[in-house]
């Protein structure tokens, strides 16, 4: 079929690519606005606070449901949807024009956050084990480049259309995006790029209860599962405060702020690819490799960050080298924890599997703004970026330790399960 051509699927992931790329710069570009916001409402830091920790709040209760409905239904009408959801609610937290308003619109954008477990899931089906490191890496350079995107919306076109048409703009991009993922991405049968099932007619596998107890039972996703938690604190808190952080206790203007981030977060968008092609490289060579490049990752990650806040101010040089630093190693786990879920579960709840990961990650770091804020009131950002990113990759190491121990069993099983699902297949052609 036309959609399992070679030159199809990257057209699936250029199409998710975009998708990704502009809904992040949606949802990351009300850090650096931040400012903007804080001064025409004439609210705290910890009120701002609880306008990001109120979007990641709905998305995070949204993730279970959401994830149901990706192993139930066809994913790319709901991807569609999501995108329509995002247009919609970006409008309406323009639109709004008092503090309480723009506190529920903007947690309404939280509705289609909880969308890329269905993404993923569905570009697993198109790719196999040995190249979805790469394939998520890819993707996930979209987190950073779009935070680089909102970062110069905020600056260049804030300042003279304002923070308010800035969101119309991409609410409409949002809209669009929901007609192109509609009539152009294709669905494919839950399973279909395992290496078992390949050049197979396969069944429509769908949601159901029995292999979704079975993801509670790997050993290996319990360790997923609390890394997750731990592991998104610093990315929340890095990311909705430390535009906020540079301008207020670094002294830096808006011009600094740019040419010292970009170059920082090209590096982190470039670690993204890294550290899928570092997993899919050591993954060839170990089951254990994907873990083994995320434990690096994390740990070396907060020594760098450590290092970099505790720069003297007018060390700026210092600064950007250990931040360059820090970003090299940062994303280097992302995109091998989610290769790693799909290790270990079977396709028909892969959704599922990722969403409970996802919620159990914002069911903590979703109040790491408010968290972050609340702490910089009390002392200052410095202290509160610290102690928050610190402590939660020092634990996020550790979790990756004890993953260590299950993640070859855990994969052997999933292919055995493979293995026997591809010979029902043949027997049932057979007769």
């Amino acid at each position: 079929m036309a959609q399992k051509s070679p030159r199809y699927r990257w057209f699936v992931v250029l199409i998710f690519f975009f998708f990704m790329l502009l809904h992040q710069s949606d949802k990351l570009l009300i850090g650096p606005l931040t400012p903007a916001i804080i001064e025409e409402f004439n609210i705290t830091k910890t009120q701002m606070g609880a306008v990001l920790t109120g979007a990641l709040l709905v998305g995070t209760v949204l993730y279970p449901l959401w994830g149901y409905l990706y192993d139930r239904f066809a994913r790319s009408k709901l991807l569609a949807l999501a995108s329509f959801l995002w247009g919609a609610t970006t409008w309406l937290s323009a639109i709004v024009r008092t503090y309480p308003g723009f506190l529920i619109t903007r947690a309404s954008t939280g509705i289609d956050d909880s969308s890329y477990p269905g993404l993923y899931s569905l570009i697993a089906d198109y790719f196999g084990p040995s190249m979805r490191g790469k394939v998520y890496g890819i993707l996930q350079l979209t987190q950073p480049i779009g935070y680089l995107v909102g970062m110069i919306l905020a600056l260049m076109l804030a300042p003279t259309l304002g923070w308010r048409n800035v969101f119309y703009i991409t609410g409409a991009l949002g809209l669009v995006l929901s007609v192109l993922i509609f009539f152009g991405v294709k669905e494919i049968p839950r399973g279909q790029a395992e290496p078992e099932l390949q050049n197979l007619e396969i069944s429509q596998y769908r949601f159901n209860w029995q292999e979704a107890k079975e993801v509670f039972k790997k050993k290996t996703m319990w360790f997923v599962f609390l890394q997750g938690f731990a592991g998104v604190f610093p990315w929340n808190v890095i990311t909705y405060w430390f535009f906020t952080y540079l301008a207020e206790e670094r002294g830096y203007d808006e011009g600094s702020i740019l040419f010292t981030m970009a170059p920082i977060i090209l590096v982190l968008a470039g670690s993204y690819f890294l550290g899928g092609f570092l997993g899919d490289w050591a993954f060839k060579r170990t089951l254990k490799g994907r873990i083994i490049v995320s434990s690096i990752g994390v740990l070396m990650g907060a020594v760098f960050l450590f290092f970099a806040i505790n720069t003297p101010v007018e060390a700026r040089s210092t600064f950007f080298i250990l931040m360059i630093l820090t970003a090299v190693f940062m994303p280097l786990s992302s995109p091998n924890v989610i290769a790693t879920v799909y290790d270990v579960t079977m396709p028909e709840v892969r959704s599922t599997a990722q969403a409970t990961e996802y919620f159990i990650e914002n069911a903590g770091a979703a109040f790491a703004p408010l968290l972050a804020g609340i702490i910089a009131d009390a002392s200052n950002l410095q202290t509160s970026i610290l102690v928050i990113c610190i402590t939660a990759w020092i634990l996020c190491f550790f979790f990756y330790l004890g993953a260590l121990f299950f993640i070859e069993g855990d994969i052997h099983s999933l292919r055995r399960q493979m293995a026997e699902r591809a010979a029902f297949e043949r027997a049932r052609q057979t007769n």
